[in-house]
């Protein structure tokens, strides 16, 4: 496996120089974040964006994320319009992007290849929610924190949120309109629709050689009573079976998963290694029923066991691309919450060291 790191493209404070200066780390993960959803890729952006990591060193092998518009989720009557867009961009990331190594000059991976992942989700109206952005911790750092009862007080059509992942395009009519569609839709219409999007744009990913990586709901459970699907086996074991094809991955987020006790994450590894496309590498600490904190990547910080897990991926052997997620605001940084450098550096170094002993004790 190999260690990268998300980049949020123009707008990131964090020069993709510093990136490089992290060991062992020679990847990227990036997207054109200032496209809204349904809108063609153009290849030019794509090229510069790919030209500029590369003039630090750096390859950019991993799309997060095409965003998936709400007439796909919902399947309305624009979605086969809406298909046909996201199928185009898959077009000119491949063309783009393509078959080539992970990194033209640098020694210690020169000549490795490694196919173009573009991840997604299938999350209504909104992605990742949390109910804080810097809850302060007792050394000091803060951190993005999830409580359910103050999730339960609030609601979507009334209160003035501030929370990661709602589009700030949407009207309050168009997002009062949409939190309805979904509330009377529920699970299995929005479940049957992201397997109709799925079989459109396989044989594409296929013929392209691109693999999908479905990134999990994020937190696994309902939020304001709008529907989620991809919550744990249970569900990809279905969604692998209902989509069989080879193109039909996973991006494994621990963190998305691991905060719900029921979800084992080195089991999922063990069942599904087939289907691994990308690692999301990142821990919580348990806090309540459905609530948690975004700690420190170590073990000891959180309520899951990176060491095993990072072991599950070694012994089945996973050669794909990680990242160390959501990290703390540490040393006074300030910055996109969850997307500091620090912390995020830290984790991918104590990464790197749970990588490298598990090769050592699996030979590898």
């Amino acid at each position: 496996m190999y260690m990268s790191f998300r980049w949020l493209g123009q707008e990131d404070t964090i020069p993709l120089e510093y990136i490089r200066q992290i060991p062992r780390l020679r990847s990227i993960v990036a997207a054109l974040y200032d496209l809204p959803p349904g809108a063609v890729w153009p290849q030019d952006r794509l090229q510069s964006l790919r030209a500029q990591a590369e003039a630090a060193d750096l390859a950019w092998r991993v799309v997060e994320s095409i965003p998936v518009p709400e007439s796909i989720k919902l399947g309305g009557a624009d979605r086969d319009r809406d298909i046909d867009a996201w199928m185009a961009s898959m077009r000119n990331v491949a063309a783009v992007l393509g078959p080539a190594s992970l990194v033209q000059n640098s020694a210690d991976w020169s000549g490795r290849e490694s196919p173009v992942v573009i991840t997604y989700n299938f999350m209504p109206v909104f992605d990742w929610t949390r109910s804080q952005l810097a809850r302060r911790l007792p050394d000091g750092s803060t951190c993005l924190a999830y409580d359910q009862e103050a999730v339960d007080r609030l609601d979507p059509l009334t209160s003035d949120l501030d929370l990661p992942g709602w589009l700030a395009t949407y009207t309050r009519p168009q997002l009062t309109r949409l939190v309805a569609q979904y509330r009377e839709l529920g699970s299995e219409a929005v479940y049957d629709n992201m397997v109709y999007f799925l079989k459109a744009i396989s044989p594409l990913a296929e013929e392209l050689g691109l693999q999908l990586a479905l990134h999990p709901d994020d937190p696994p459970w309902p939020v304001f009573g709008i529907p989620r699907v991809i919550d744990g086996a249970p569900a990809l074991r279905r969604l692998f079976t209902d989509v069989p094809s080879p193109a039909n991955k996973l991006c494994l987020c621990s963190g998305s998963f691991g905060v719900n006790p029921d979800n084992n994450i080195v089991s999922m590894i063990d069942e599904f290694p087939e289907r691994l496309a990308f690692m999301h590498l990142r821990n919580v600490k348990i806090t309540g029923p459905h609530s948690f904190e975004e700690c420190g990547h170590c073990s000891s910080s959180g309520d899951l066991d990176m060491a095993a897990i990072v072991e599950a991926l070694v012994r089945n052997k996973f050669d794909g691309p990680v990242r160390p997620d959501h990290g703390r605001m540490i040393w006074g940084e300030t910055g996109k919450p969850g997307y500091g450098l620090y912390d995020r550096a830290l984790g991918a170094a104590y990464l790197n060291g749970l990588i490298e002993q598990a090769e050592r004790s699996f030979g590898t």
